[in-house]
């Protein structure tokens, strides 16, 4: 049976991986595509041996003398990979701290903006930490800052618990809140959920892409805001040149 040919760029996307003539080594020890080993077999037997049965024949031990090379359906193999990656990704993916900074003279506007998006990073299961930045004399006004504190936690309060309190360290003023229990129970949940339901093949992956477009919407907004934040540093700057 003629041996299949493959896309290319599979191999420029994991160089790590060599497959069939790609093994130029004079010997490789074997693994069978049931599982059996085969022992040491001369590379081009063992290129023979995957082309008869139609699979392939893939490197999977490198390093090993000789390396081992297993016959398989390398296609199956790819995809099976891409799938446990994914899995590890939902299961594991880090629900770390989202910064947003704030200035005593962030308007009205740009508070609610900064608002829905820690709404959503707690959404996302991320905690989120606050801080006021003071320049100049806007230290002798700390209630200012307090009072932006104070308005963004009533929107908050649904999703939101405070696990440091308005501290001053220096020219910032901190606030640290995390999701609520129930809120992050879900978040764990849907995520779980996810990884469980891409062991299932193809087509019960609706809640890994739901997962992928909230994890891209929260880094959209973290762009957003480092931009935002960036304006109201050159604003700054004009101000006092």
């Amino acid at each position: 049976m003629a041996m299949r040919r493959f896309d290319p760029r599979a191999q420029q996307r994991g160089p790590q991986i060599r497959i069939n003539q790609r093994i130029r080594v004079p010997e490789v020890r074997v693994v069978g595509d049931d599982g059996e080993m085969l022992g040491i077999l001369p590379t081009h037997e063992a290129l023979k041996r995957a082309q008869e049965r139609g699979l392939d024949l893939v490197e999977v031990n490198p390093k090993a003398e000789p390396p081992v090379c297993k016959i398989l359906d390398y296609g199956k193999f790819k995809y099976d990979e891409k799938k446990k990656a994914r899995e590890t990704r939902i299961k594991t993916a880090a629900l770390d701290t989202k910064e947003i900074k704030l200035r005593p003279k962030t308007d009205d506007h740009d508070l609610d903006f900064k608002t829905r998006a820690a709404q959503a990073f707690l959404e996302g299961g991320h905690k989120v930490k606050f801080t006021v930045r003071f320049r100049g004399r806007e230290i002798t006004h700390p209630q200012v800052a307090q009072s932006q504190l104070d308005r963004i936690m009533q929107k908050l309060e649904e999703y939101a618990i405070i696990e440091v309190r308005p501290t001053m360290d220096q020219r910032t003023m901190m606030l640290l809140v995390a999701p609520r229990p129930q809120l992050l129970q879900k978040v764990q949940q849907a995520r779980a959920a996810a990884a469980k339901a891409l062991r299932k093949g193809p087509g019960a992956e609706k809640g890994d892409e739901q997962l992928a477009k909230q994890d891209a919407a929260i880094a959209k907004l973290e762009r957003q805001l480092a931009e935002q934040d960036k304006d109201e540093d050159d604003e700054e700057e004009e101000a006092s040149a």
